[in-house]
C-alpha cells in the first residue's frame, strides 16, 4: 500500500524573510549629557549582538555632573573628575563630534554640522531627543556682556580663575580703594540649589583664601545673592529655606528677596530695592531652558520649546505617539505621574533625567523586541544641597537634617550618584586628599590665553 505525503511549501516572500538577516535597528541619540550618555550607556548593557547599532551625537566628548560645579568652582573637586569621558565609558556606542541642525523624521535623516569639515547626514530607525538645556537668562542691561553661568565646567573653572585672580589682584591696592572693593565683591543671581550652593561654596573658599591673604580683612569681602521671589530654594520646606539663610548670614553672606537685578552694566549693580554696588564676578544661576536645538526639529513643542513626550517617553503630538521618536530630560516635556512636578511634567533635574534615561533604554529595547514600553514613574527622593565644608542641608518629604550631618549625607549621595566607579574614586580620593592638604585654589586665569606666553617672545620675520 502506498502512502501519499505532502510536503510543506513555504511561501517565496517568508522564505526570502528566513534568508536574509534582519538589518540591526539603527538608534540616534542627539545629546550626550545625563539622559544622553545615561541612555547609551544602558543600551549598550541591555541590546544582543547585531540587534542594533547605537550613535550618539554631542559637540563635547564628555558629560558632566553639574551637581559638582559649586565644589569645582570653591576648589573642593577637581575638574576633570567632574566629567566623564564618552569614548572611556561608552565603548560599543558610534560617537560623532557634531552639533544637529536639523532633523527630519518623516524621511528618518539628520543633519549633523561637523566643525571644521563637511555636515553629514545619518539615517536613522530610532531617534532619540536628549539635547538638555541652556542657561536661561532675561534681557537685563550688562548680564550679557559681564556674567558667567554655572552650567559647564568650563565656567565653573573661570570661577574659580576669577575669584583667586581677584584676591591676588586685591591684595596689591591699597585698603578701602574703589577697585579693590568691587574685586572683592561677588554677586550670584538666582536663588534656587545651583545658585544657593555656588555662593554658598563660594563664601567658604573666600573664607579658607583669607589665610593666604593677610593683607585683606574678612569684612571687605561682600557677598550678595539676589532673589526675586520671597524665598530660596523651593525643593525644601520654608524652615528649612531660612536656616540657611541664617546660616549663610552668620558667614557675612547677604541675600537679598523679591528683589530684582535691574541692570549690571560695566559691573554697575542695581537692584530694584534702589540699592547699588560694583562687582567685577556676577554668577548667573536662575533657571535653565530647554536647549534651542529643539526648534530645528519636526517635532511638536510645548509653549516652553520642550519637546512634548508621554510617561512612556515617546514624542507625541496631541496624544499620539510619534513612532520610532524618544525623548528625555531637560529638552522634554514628560508627565510626572506622581503628582510632584511643576504643571504636572518632571521638573529639570538630575533625578529625573537619569531615570528617565534607564527606563527610555529599557523601552527601545521592548519596542525593537515586539513588548510594551513601560511608563515613567518617579517619586522625588528628596533634595540636598551642599554649603561649604561642613555645612548642607537635607529634604525628604517632612524629614529634614541641617549642619554637618546634611553635609555628610550630601557627599555620600552624589559620591554614589556619580556614574562609574572610575569617576567615583577620583571624586573620594579628592575629597580625602582635601580634608590633607586642604583645597586646590591656585588660579591659572592665562589659561583663556595659552599662546599669550610664546607668542610675546616668539622671534618674527624681519625683526
Amino acid at each position: 500500500m502506498t502512502v501519499a505525503t505532502t510536503k510543506a511549501v513555504t511561501p517565496p516572500e517568508v522564505a526570502k524573510e528566513i534568508l536574509t538577516p534582519k538589518s540591526p535597528e539603527r538608534i540616534l541619540i542627539i545629546g550626550g549629557g545625563y539622559a544622553g550618555f545615561y541612555t547609551a550607556w544602558k543600551l549598550e548593557k541591555l541590546l544582543k549582538r547585531g540587534e542594533a547599532e547605537v550613535t550618539l551625537v554631542d559637540p563635547l566628548p564628555y558629560m558632566t555632573y553639574q551637581p559638582f560645579l559649586p565644589e569645582v568652582a570653591a576648589g573642593s573637586i577637581e575638574p576633570r573628575h567632574v566629567v566623564v569621558s564618552h569614548r572611556q565609558h561608552l565603548k560599543k556606542t558610534n560617537l560623532i563630534s557634531g552639533k544637529l541642525t536639523k532633523v527630519n523624521h518623516k524621511t528618518k535623516k539628520a543633519n549633523i554640522a561637523i566643525e571644521g569639515g563637511k555636515p553629514i547626514t545619518l539615517e536613522y530607525d530610532q531617534i532619540v531627543m536628549t539635547a538638555g538645556a541652556v542657561t536661561r537668562t532675561f534681557p537685563i542691561k550688562g548680564i550679557a556682556e559681564n556674567a558667567i553661568g554655572m552650567k559647564t565646567v568650563e565656567e565653573a573653572v573661570e570661577v574659580r580663575n576669577r575669584m583667586v585672580g581677584n584676591f591676588e589682584r586685591a591684595a596689591a591696592l591699597p585698603a578701602g580703594s574703589k577697585l579693590r572693593q568691587r574685586l572683592l565683591t561677588f554677586v550670584v543671581v538666582g536663588g534656587g540649589f545651583a545658585g544657593i550652593e555656588t555662593f554658598a561654596e563660594l563664601r567658604s573658599a573666600a573664607t579658607h583664601l583669607l589665610r593666604y591673604y593677610p593683607q585683606i580683612d574678612f569684612d571687605e569681602i561682600q557677598f550678595h545673592l539676589i532673589e526675586a521671589m520671597g524665598r530660596i530654594m523651593p525643593e525644601v520646606s520654608l524652615e528649612t529655606s531660612l536656616w540657611v539663610i541664617d546660616n549663610l548670614a552668620s558667614r557675612a553672606a547677604t541675600i537679598h528677596l523679591n528683589t530684582q537685578l535691574e541692570s549690571a552694566e560695566g559691573g554697575l549693580i542695581k537692584l530694584s530695592s534702589g540699592e547699588s554696588f560694583e562687582s567685577d564676578l556676577i554668577i548667573w544661576t536662575a533657571g535653565v531652558a530647554a536647549a534651542p536645538v529643539a526648534k530645528n526639529c519636526t517635532f511638536p513643542l510645548d509653549t516652553r520649546m520642550r519637546i512634548t513626550a508621554n510617561a512612556k517617553l515617546q514624542i507625541v503630538e496631541g496624544e499620539k505617539a510619534i513612532p520610532g521618536s524618544w525623548t528625555a530630560g531637560d529638552v522634554s516635556a514628560v508627565p510626572d505621574l506622581s503628582g510632584g512636578g511643576v504643571g504636572g511634567y518632571c521638573v529639570p533635574n538630575a533625578q529625573h533625567a537619569v531615570r528617565q534615561a534607564k527606563l527610555l533604554a529599557k523601552n527601545i529595547v521592548a519596542t525593537i523586541r515586539g513588548e510594551e514600553p513601560k511608563q515613567y514613574l518617579h517619586k522625588n527622593l528628596g533634595a540636598v544641597a551642599g554649603l561649604g565644608i561642613g555645612y548642607g542641608a537635607f529634604q525628604s518629604g517632612k524629614i529634614a537634617f541641617t549642619g554637618f550631618i546634611a553635609w555628610v549625607m550630601h557627599r555620600g549621595y552624589h559620591g554614589l550618584a556619580m556614574p562609574t566607579w572610575e569617576r567615583k574614586i577620583r571624586v573620594v580620593s579628592g575629597w580625602l586628599w582635601n580634608t590633607l592638604l586642604g583645597r586646590d585654589l591656585v588660579s591659572l586665569e592665562l589659561v583663556r590665553n595659552p599662546r599669550l606666553f610664546f607668542s610675546t617672545w616668539a622671534a618674527r620675520p624681519g625683526k
